[in-house]
């Protein structure tokens, strides 16, 4: 999951978000400590989705069509296009405004933890909100943008023009690995939601 994912997994809970929003940016243990406890486990839950995501068949199948032009950078575009095919899901977001009013709770919750994003995030948060990033991710021209931001962050990666085609080209493909792995990974955090919490 990128960072509709990640936000929507954390069910509206704040301090959970904002650590899952920026745990990119917070590499080892050590850097772990000098967060509160609920961000503290929102970068912590962020890794677990990560190394679940990843293992998922679904996920597996998904970064199939994309290994041989992009290796390893296969699975960051699977996360980036599972935002796409969940801020279109209308199980979760019934229509345009569900999904805008949700991206507006989450830029809000972040706001109030603005002390607490690392240097990196700060940069860019202002464009994410002003643009709309997490909105954006439902049009196929939005996830064009997405991939051309990874693009520019991942240094080593093919030019980003073959893994729109694709996705394009594979599109329900695509869309039926999410739908095969969604609610499994809802499972899986609220699982370890609640045995964190007991």
């Amino acid at each position: 999951m990128n960072y509709l994912g990640h936000a929507f997994l954390s069910f509206y809970n704040g301090d959970i978000l904002t650590g899952n929003m920026i745990a990119d940016h917070v590499k080892g243990k050590l850097a772990l400590e000098q967060y509160p406890t609920g961000i503290r486990r929102g970068i912590e839950l962020h890794r677990q989705i990560d190394g679940n995501t990843d293992l998922h068949p679904a996920t597996a199948r998904a970064k199939l069509l994309f290994k041989e032009h992009y290796g390893l950078y296969s699975g960051p575009i699977v996360d980036t296009l599972y935002d796409h095919f969940l801020a279109n899901d209308p199980k979760f977001f019934a229509d345009e405004n569900s999904l805008l009013k949700f991206t507006q709770t989450v830029y809000e919750q972040l706001d109030v933890n603005a002390a607490w994003l690392p240097e990196k995030f700060a940069a860019y948060f202002p464009s994410m909100k002003q643009y709309n990033w997490l909105y954006n991710y439902r049009t196929v021209k939005g996830i064009e943008r997405a991939l051309n931001g990874l693009g520019r962050r991942a240094m080593y990666m093919a030019p980003v023009d073959k893994a729109y085609e694709i996705f394009i080209a594979s599109y329900y493909q695509l869309n039926q690995c999410y739908y095969e792995f969604i609610d499994d990974v809802i499972s899986f955090v609220k699982t370890e939601t609640a045995s964190h919490n007991s």
